[in-house]
């Protein structure tokens, strides 16, 4: 992962959160962290809204997981762009503006990291609480082709084969696995990209 990096921080991982930022600052690495949706989004899952209305609702929820991220000492940006350190994106606001993708729950913030890194010309890094990704239950190493999968929402697999992007999903509840993947080692996880 030599190009420019970002970095999806699972809402799942909230228990982890701060050991996550940590390891991420301590690496120095200019990255930019998008937060997902976690328990701020299934908030908006239980409410029973659909379409438009759930869409903003549950990225304005990944922005409220970016406050709580920068509470670990990271700052914060609206403007998705890479500076001399890590920084966490509160992407309400910019991806209200450029409107990418699909108002549908088929749409996570996988895929939302997926277009940002394709946006901005960058790797991805997903961290989640799975060591790999599962297709019809079995872990796979790589994503080269459609696969069906609980693991990521149904439009992340198309949209990274369809405009190639690099990247891993890695469990982000081990620092060691995050040092390796920042670095550009081997570690457990599943890999996506023609130079990956």
């Amino acid at each position: 992962m030599g190009k420019s990096l970002v970095i999806k921080v699972g809402g799942s991982l909230l228990p982890h959160a701060s050991e996550i930022i940590r390891t991420i600052l301590d690496s120095r690495k200019a990255c930019l962290i998008l937060p997902g949706g976690g328990i701020f989004a299934d908030a908006v899952r239980e409410t029973g809204t659909e379409g438009t209305i759930a869409h903003w609702m549950a990225i304005a929820g990944m922005e409220q997981y970016g406050w709580l991220l920068s509470g670990f000492g990271i700052e914060t940006t609206v403007q998705p762009d890479f500076s001399d350190k890590p920084r966490v994106l509160l992407p309400y606001q910019y991806v209200r503006k450029t409107d990418p993708l699909p108002h549908t729950w088929d749409v996570t913030s996988d895929t939302i990291s997926a277009w940002l890194a394709n946006h901005l010309g960058a790797d991805l890094l997903i961290l989640k609480s799975i060591d790999q990704i599962r297709a019809a239950g079995v872990p796979i190493d790589r994503i080269s082709t459609h696969i069906e999968t609980q693991d990521l929402d149904p439009l992340f697999v198309p949209y990274i084969l369809d405009h190639s992007i690099n990247g891993r999903i890695i469990n982000g509840a081990f620092p060691d696995r995050i040092i390796c993947a920042l670095r550009g080692e081997s570690t457990l996880g599943t890999s996506f990209g023609p130079m990956i």
